[in-house]
């Protein structure tokens, strides 16, 4: 039986910041998979705060990036540097996107399109399970499991979200 390593800080800071997206994520979730949960404080809280916490989860890639361009020293003008990490580039750029929009005036001005935009967070999740599996394989912290399970989780819930949400559009 091997150990799990203890995780270096910037796995800290990405685990942090996948903690905060999956908590922008839960009040909505919440709301149509378990419509109990629609008058609980929790989902309610999350709901009036998830601008805020998704501004934490994108701070938080930000220095998860940034710890872990500095750890591996990669070179930022071989293509192959972003070949290994796409799925973690096109994360962060979901991200940046996002957090740019995040406000009053990207509402207002983008109309019927801040919505559909802002439905690139579903790629995002996808995309995040792919960046931990491939870049965790074979060298996994105590973190990882715990990552994999949360992200895991709540893509599954986003998957029977969308397909209540399916089942209704059909009726």
């Amino acid at each position: 039986m091997s150990m799990l390593d203890f995780p270096p800080y910037a796995n800290w800071a990405g685990f942090g910041s996948a903690l905060f997206y999956v908590a922008t994520l839960l009040p909505t979730i919440l709301r149509v998979v378990f419509p109990s949960t629609k008058t609980t404080s929790i989902p309610k809280f999350l709901l009036t705060q998830r601008r805020l916490i998704g501004l934490m989860a994108f701070l938080l890639s930000i220095v998860h990036g940034y710890w872990m361009a500095t750890k591996r020293e990669l070179d930022l003008l071989d293509s192959q540097t972003y070949w290994i990490y796409c799925q973690g580039i096109f994360t962060f750029l979901i991200f940046t996107i996002l957090a740019i929009t995040s406000n009053d005036w990207s509402v207002k001005k983008l109309k019927k399109n801040w919505k559909k935009l802002h439905q690139l967070t579903y790629l995002a999740m996808f995309l995040l399970i792919w960046h931990v599996i491939d870049k965790m394989w074979g060298h996994w912290t105590w973190l990882t499991p715990f990552a994999l399970l949360m992200i895991g989780s709540i893509t599954l819930l986003s998957l029977i979200r969308m397909m209540r949400a399916r089942s209704k559009l059909v009726k």
